[in-house]
């Protein structure tokens, strides 16, 4: 049975808690196999039979809804394309882990887009189009990073989007494959 990944976005931030023994249980009562949380932000391991990620992501969040109220933003991929994310990352083996995120998109950014913004923006951060990711290297800290409110002010993510570092990429991964 495939193997993945749920990156849920808006836990354990901004007021919306949530136990990790109460997302598995979710999991667990919904019908996922071999569930596993990892970090306490919103990361679920689990075995599905069902192919579509886009299918087994939108079921999540109805699940998160339901059972926590909580309006998440859930991106689903698979050992490899999680494989694939962090090593299509161009920032990954340069910059700092804890700096270097990689965005899951809820809708594809086409790399002209993304070259065209990055030409204009004036600032230490760096910037890159993957296929459903977008990879940021937030170089000064994420907290004083002034990417993110070019970005919202460009528009040039349509949709929604739930970040990690590569660090935590490499944990989700690492027990993935355990």
């Amino acid at each position: 049975m495939p193997r993945y990944v749920a990156l849920l976005g808006s836990i354990n931030v901004g007021g919306n808690r949530v136990k990790m023994a109460d997302l598995k249980a979710a999991f667990e009562t919904a019908g996922f196999d071999n569930v596993a949380t990892v970090v306490a932000s919103g990361n679920v391991l689990f075995d599905h039979n069902r192919a579509g990620d886009a299918a087994l992501a939108k079921e999540i969040e109805g699940i998160v809804k339901d059972r926590f109220g909580i309006a998440s933003f859930v991106a689903v991929r698979s050992r490899d394309e999680l494989a694939n994310a962090i090593s299509s990352n161009p920032f990954a083996k340069d910059g700092e882990a804890k700096f270097v995120h990689t965005l899951f998109l809820e809708e594809p950014l086409g790399a002209p887009a993304v070259a065209a913004f990055a030409e204009c923006f004036d600032g230490p951060e760096r910037i890159a189009a993957g296929g459903r990711e977008l990879f940021v290297d937030y170089a000064a800290g994420v907290a004083r990073s002034q990417i993110d409110p070019a970005m919202k002010k460009a528009k040039l993510i349509n949709g929604r989007a739930t970040a990690r570092n590569i660090r935590s990429l490499t944990r989700i991964l690492d027990k993935m494959d355990s």
